[in-house]
C-alpha cells in the first residue's frame, strides 16, 4: 500500500499549515473523526515526557514491529488467503448452521453405529489391552507409564474389592479404579515413530499439564477455524447443477451385478451433489478393492459428459490406467457420440500430441491417463468433472495440482486406504465421503499372516495354490533381487512359468505381461508394488510379500486386495526376516494389517494409519508439537469436541468506529518530523482509513510510513499504537478501554469461556496473570498507576497477546 500524496481532503475547520519554528501537536481521539491539529509556537511545554520506554525489545525492534511480524507469522502458518476481511452476519450465521450441519454428517455417516455405541467419541483407551509400558494421558493428571491391573482387596475377606490401574507418574504411583479409567484415559500416540514422551507428568504438579493441555486445545481451536475456511470457501464457489440425463436408467442396468445397500447410497449421493447442488463436488468414495467404487465413477462420468463436459479419470500406474480404459471403452460402447481417450508418458510424442490437440478442441469427452493429464501443456476443452483414484499414490505436486483443480470442476476421489489429511477431513466433516463397507455377495476374507521369512514356508504356500490351479503373486519393494527371487522359485518349480514385472520395463512388456498372467498363461508373477492397484484376477489366490517393512500400510492393503476377488479362499503371507529389527511403527503397521483382516475394514485401517503415522501435514504444517503436548487421541478427541461445540468459541467483532479508547493521552510530533512529511493531515487521515479497514491494511500503512520517512519519533509510535489498539479491540469484540487508578477496563462480549482460552495462550505470566474477567469486562491490574503513556502501551501489549490466539476462534 503506497502513502496517498493527493491533496488534503475538506476537514471541518481551518487549518493553517505551521512554519519551520512550530509543530503539530495531536489530541486525544474519542470519535471516529479526522485527527485534529493544533499549532504551538516554538518553545512552548509539551505535556508528554520525551523519555521512550520500550519493553521487552527483541533485536532492537520495538512493539509494533514485534506485532507486525506475529500476525504475518500467523497469517504464512495458516496458509491461507484470509486479510482479515470480514462477513456480514446473516452469511456468518448461515455458515455456522451449515458448519454444524456438515461436522454432524461427517459423524454419523463416517463413524455413526459406532459411535451410538461408545455414547461419544470413540479415542478413549480400552484399559483391557494396555501392554505394560505403554504411556497413556489422562485428561486431569497428564502422561504417565501405564505398569498393571491389580484386584484390590478393599474390605475384610477376598470377596470385597475392585480392579485398579497403576501407572507411574514423574513422582510417584497412582491407582485408578478399571471402570474409570475407560471414561478418562487414552493412548499416548505421536505422529511419528518416537512413541516416548519428552517427560511424564507429575501428580503433585496439574498446573504444568494443564498449560500443556491448554496448548494442545488452542492448536485444536486453529485448526477448526483452519477447517471452517476451507469449507467456506467450498460453500462461495459456484456451478450450475447438471441436468439429469436421460439416458441414466439405461446406463445404470448394464451394470452386471447387484449393487449393494451402501453403493446403492453412494450413487445417490453423487447423482445429488451434481444435479442438485450448485458447488462443485468434492466426494471421497471409501471402500475396498472390488466393492464396486468404480461403478459409482462411471455413473458420475455418464452425467457430466451427457451435459457437454469433458471428465478427466486419473491414476497413478500405466497398469490402472489401461485397465480403467478397457472398462470405460466396454462400458461406453453403446455411446458411439461419446469419445474416450488414454494418455501416459509410454506413447510415442506424435501420439501425445494428436490426443493434446484433440482434447484441446473438444473431440475427447472421457480422458484417462497418468499424471500426465496434469501437465500444463495440457488444456482442456470444457472440463467438468475429475476422478481421482488412489489419491495416496501420487506425489506432492501432482496433488497441488488436483488441489487447485478443485476450485472450478467436480472432484470424486475413490480410495481403499485414504491418506490421512483425506481421512481427517472426511471424519469432520469437512470433505462429503461415501462408505461403501459391505462386500459383494460372493467375496470371503483374506487369510493374512505375519511371519518371519523362511524359504520353506514362502515354497509350501506356493505348492499349495498351484496344486489347487491358482496363481501367485510374489512382491517385493525393489527391483534389486526379482531376478534372484525368480530363480530360487524356479528351481523348486522348473515346470511352472514364471515372469517379472516391474516399472523400468518398456510399457509393451508390462502390458504383455500382465495380459498373459491374467488369462492364466503365467502362474507366478514375481514383481514389484506395481501390481498393488488394477489388476483383478479371479484365479490368483495368493500373494507373498517379502521383506513387508519396507512397505506403507496403505500399499499392502492394496496388495493384500489383489487376490481373493473370488469365492475361493485367498492368503496374504507377509514375511519379515527379523521381528528385532523392526522399528515401534512398523510392528504396529504389520499388527493393524493382520487385525484388520475382515472385508471392508479399508477405511478402518486408514484410520488406525492416521493415529499411527499422525496426520501427516494437514495444512501445510506439521502438528507434532501440538499433538506431542497431548498425544494423538486426547488431541483428536478434542478436535472433535470443539467442532461440535463450534458456538461456544465465537467472538463478534464490533466495527471500528465503535471501539472508545477513554485512555487520555496527546502525542506532540516535533517540527523536525513535521517538516519531513509531504502531507501531515492526509497522512494522518489515512492512517486512520487502513486503521478502519483492517489490521492488514494499518501493518500495511505502518511498514510503508517507516520505509518511506525511517523509524517515527515516540510521539507518532504513541499514534500508531492507538489506532492498533482500537483496530486490535475491534477485532476482539472490545467496545470500551478505560482505566481507573491501576486498573484498566475492558467492555467485551466474548464468553468467559473463551476469555479463559486466550488468556491461557499469553506467553507472559506477568501479562497473563495480571488479566480476569467479570462476566462484562476484561479487566487488567498494573502493579502501579502509571502515567498515560505508559498505560497505552501496556493495552497495547496486552491486546497484542489476547491477539495471537484469535486465529483460534470463529470470528465475524
Amino acid at each position: 500500500m503506497a502513502i496517498s500524496r493527493h491533496s488534503p481532503i475538506a476537514l471541518p475547520f481551518s487549518l493553517q499549515f505551521p512554519s519551520h519554528r512550530t509543530r503539530l501537536v495531536f489530541l486525544p481521539l474519542r470519535t471516529p473523526s479526522p485527527w485534529f491539529f493544533r499549532t504551538l509556537k516554538a518553545g512552548s511545554t509539551s505535556t508528554i515526557t520525551p523519555s521512550r520506554t520500550v519493553s521487552s525489545p527483541v533485536g532492537g525492534k520495538d512493539d509494533i514491529e514485534l506485532l507486525n511480524e506475529r500476525i504475518r507469522k500467523e497469517h504464512r502458518k495458516r496458509g491461507d488467503g484470509n486479510t482479515g476481511s470480514t462477513m456480514d452476519p446473516d452469511e456468518a450465521e448461515r455458515y455456522m448452521g451449515l458448519v454444524r450441519e456438515q461436522q454432524q454428517r461427517g459423524l454419523q455417516m463416517l463413524r455413526g453405529e459406532e459411535q451410538k455405541q461408545l455414547g461419544g467419541f470413540g479415542y478413549r483407551v480400552d484399559p483391557y489391552q494396555l501392554q505394560p509400558g505403554d504411556y497413556v494421558v489422562h485428561r486431569k493428571v497428564g502422561i504417565g507409564k501405564f505398569v498393571k491391573i491389580q484386584h484390590v482387596v478393599t474390605g475384610e475377606g477376598s470377596s470385597g474389592g475392585q480392579e485398579y490401574m497403576f501407572i507411574e507418574y514423574a513422582d510417584g504411583m497412582a491407582k485408578l479404579p478399571v471402570e474409570q479409567a475407560g471414561r478418562s484415559l487414552y493412548r499416548y500416540n505421536l505422529s511419528n515413530e518416537t512413541k516416548k514422551p519428552k517427560t511424564l507428568s507429575k501428580l503433585s504438579d496439574p498446573a504444568s499439564w494443564e498449560k500443556r493441555r491448554t496448548k494442545g486445545k488452542l492448536a485444536v481451536q486453529k485448526m477448526v477455524v483452519n477447517l471452517m475456511e476451507l469449507y467456506l470457501h467450498r460453500l462461495k464457489l459456484k456451478r450450475p447443477p447438471h441436468p439429469k440425463p436421460l439416458g441414466m436408467e439405461e446406463f445404470c442396468a448394464h451394470f452386471p451385478y447387484e449393487p449393494t445397500p451402501d453403493q446403492k447410497q453412494a450413487f445417490i449421493d453423487v447423482e445429488r451433489d451434481l444435479t442438485e447442488r450448485g458447488t462443485p463436488m468434492d466426494r471421497l468414495i471409501c471402500g475396498d478393492v472390488g466393492f464396486g467404487k468404480t461403478e459409482v465413477a462411471l455413473r458420475a462420468i455418464f452425467c457430466v459428459v451427457s451435459a457437454g463436459k469433458q471428465a478427466m479419470l486419473l491414476a497413478p500406474t500405466i497398469v490402472l490406467v489401461r485397465q480403467h480404459f478397457e472398462v470405460i471403452r466396454e462400458r461406453f460402447s453403446n455411446y458411439p457420440h461419446i469419445r474416450v481417450g488414454l494418455l501416459s508418458r509410454f506413447q510415442t510424442k506424435g501420439e501425445i500430441q494428436e490426443y493434446i490437440s484433440m482434447i484441446k478442441k473438444g473431440e475427447l469427452d472421457i480422458i484417462i491417463g497418468t499424471h500426465t493429464l496434469l501437465g500444463n501443456h495440457i488444456s482442456y476443452n470444457n472440463l467438468g468433472l475429475l476422478v481421482v483414484d488412489e489419491e495416496q499414490r501420487f506425489g506432492v505436486k501432482q496433488k497441488e495440482k488436483i488441489a487447485s483443480l478443485k476450485t472450478s470442476v467436480d472432484v470424486l476421489t475413490l480410495s481403499a486406504t485414504p491418506i490421512p489429511r483425506t481421512l481427517y477431513l472426511a471424519l469432520t466433516g469437512f470433505r462429503d465421503a461415501s462408505l461403501i463397507s459391505t462386500p459383494p455377495p460372493e467375496r470371503v476374507p483374506v487369510k493374512t499372516e505375519v511371519l518371519a521369512y523362511s524359504k520353506d514356508k514362502v515354497m509350501a504356500a506356493i505348492r499349495y495354490e498351484l496344486n489347487r490351479g491358482g496363481q501367485v503373486y510374489y512382491v517385493l519393494p525393489r527391483i534389486t533381487g526379482l531376478e534372484e527371487v525368480k530363480a530360487s522359485v524356479k528351481s523348486c518349480y522348473p515346470d511352472v512359468s514364471i515372469a517379472i514385472a516391474h516399472g523400468r520395463l518398456k510399457p509393451k512388456e508390462i502390458e504383455e505381461t500382465m495380459r498373459s498372467f491374467a488369462q492364466g498363461e503365467i502362474k507366478i508373477l514375481v514383481c514389484t508394488h506395481i501390481v498393488e492397484s488394477g489388476l483383478d484376477i479371479k484365479n490368483a489366490n495368493t500373494i507373498i510379500i517379502q521383506d513387508v517393512q519396507y512397505f506403507g500400510m496403505a500399499q499392502l492393503y492394496q496388495l493384500r486386495g489383489r487376490v481373493g476377488r473370488s469365492d475361493k479362499e485367498a492368503f496374504a503371507y507377509l514375511f519379515y526376516h527379523d521381528i528385532t529389527l523392526l522399528k515401534d511403527q512398523a510392528y504396529e503397521k504389520l499388527a493393524a494389517i493382520e487385525q484388520y483382516g475382515e472385508l471392508g475394514q479399508g477405511f478402518h485401517l486408514a484410520e488406525r494409519d492416521m493415529g499411527i503415522r499422525g496426520f501427516g501435514n494437514i495444512f501445510g504444517e506439521q502438528q507434532t508439537g501440538d499433538v506431542g503436548n497431548v498425544g494423538t487421541d486426547l488431541f483428536f478427541e478434542m478436535l472433535f469436541e470443539s467442532l461440535s461445540k463450534v458456538e461456544e468459541n465465537r467472538i463478534v467483532s464490533v466495527p471500528y468506529q465503535n471501539v472508545q479508547l477513554d485512555i487520555d493521552v496527546a502525542p506532540h510530533l516535533p517540527s523536525d518530523y513535521i517538516n519531513v512529511l509531504e502531507n501531515p493531515v492526509e497522512l494522518m487521515n489515512d492512517a486512520e482509513k487502513a486503521a478502519k479497514k483492517n489490521i492488514w491494511s494499518l501493518i500495511e500503512f505502518t511498514e510503508n510510513l517507516r520505509r518511506q520517512y525511517g523509524k517515527e519519533p515516540y510521539s507518532m509510535e504513541l499514534i500508531l499504537k492507538k489506532l492498533y489498539v482500537r483496530r486490535m479491540a475491534a477485532d476482539l469484540g472490545i467496545t470500551k478501554i478505560s482505566k481507573m487508578n491501576n486498573t484498566v477496563y475492558m467492555a467485551t462480549n466474548m464468553t468467559k469461556k473463551t476469555f479463559k482460552l486466550m488468556r491461557d495462550s499469553v506467553v507472559s505470566d506477568v501479562r497473563r496473570n495480571c488479566l480476569s474477567f467479570d462476566g462484562s469486562h476484561i479487566k487488567g491490574q498494573t502493579s502501579l498507576d502509571l502515567p498515560n503513556e505508559q498505560v497505552l502501551t501496556w493495552i497495547f501489549q496486552c491486546l497484542s497477546e489476547l491477539y495471537a490466539a484469535l486465529p483460534a476462534f470463529v470470528k465475524y
